[in-house]
């Protein structure tokens, strides 16, 4: 016979929050196709004259680096400065933490459940509800009211991100000079990277919700 455990509960809707939320950021991460789609889209190749096999060459290879496959910075054919080598090797950092936390929730989640069966312990149903539907209801809600305020001034809340996550740091205002890498990278594709995310976030909290309600008209397990 199964029992209820709160603790298990909070534990998974902890750990379901942490993958989804890094599995949502990851997604612009490794899927460098969402790139090569704003290629033509931003005129990429008439403002820096760059073939559009050029562009992908530089945006890979920066990504290699940023991600971890290489130790050495390259941007394909571009030159960079330190500074600008410095930036990424920041942003790298950050791409690999959220890669570690993708890994070590989806971890985390299939060993909670391994030692649910184990025990026979089963999540209980806090006021009616499960581990994920609470997960994708504190973080969507947190992720929905973010996306509007950046909306409403994504100027300010690039800015801000950046002061938030690399503080004390300005080399991540390029000078197209001598880090022209930024022209590959306009302010308009980290916008549709954020609106990604929040929809792959969103999709999921909707989803986890959804079969939430299902399980609860399936199996009317009493509220906790």
């Amino acid at each position: 016979m199964t029992r209820p455990s709160r603790l298990l509960t909070v534990l998974r809707a902890v750990v379901t929050a942490l993958l989804v939320l890094s599995g949502s950021i990851a997604v612009p991460i490794l899927c460098r196709f969402f790139y090569y789609l704003h290629i033509g889209p931003l005129g990429l190749v008439e403002q820096t004259g760059l073939s559009a096999d050029q562009i992908r060459q530089a945006y890979n290879e920066m990504m290699d680096f940023c991600i971890g496959r290489t130790e050495v910075f390259s941007a394909g054919i571009l030159p960079f400065s330190e500074s600008g080598r410095d930036h990424f090797a920041d942003v790298g950092v950050l791409f690999r933490l959220d890669l570690t936390i993708l890994a070590g929730s989806l971890a985390a989640w299939l060993l909670l459940w391994f030692l649910g069966r184990r025990t026979r312990r089963v999540p209980a149903r806090l006021l009616g509800h499960g581990p994920g539907f609470w997960a994708a209801v504190g973080l969507g809600a947190a992720f929905l009211i973010i996306g509007v305020l950046a909306a409403l001034d994504f100027d300010r809340a690039f800015v801000l991100f950046h002061t938030v996550f690399f503080p004390g740091k300005t080399n991540w205002v390029f000078d197209w000079r001598t880090d022209p890498i930024i022209l590959l990278l306009p302010q308009s594709f980290f916008r549709n990277c954020a609106l990604l995310i929040l929809g792959v976030l969103l999709l999921w909290c909707g989803a986890l919700v959804a079969l939430d309600l299902r399980t609860r008209r399936t199996h009317r397990v009493p509220a906790t």
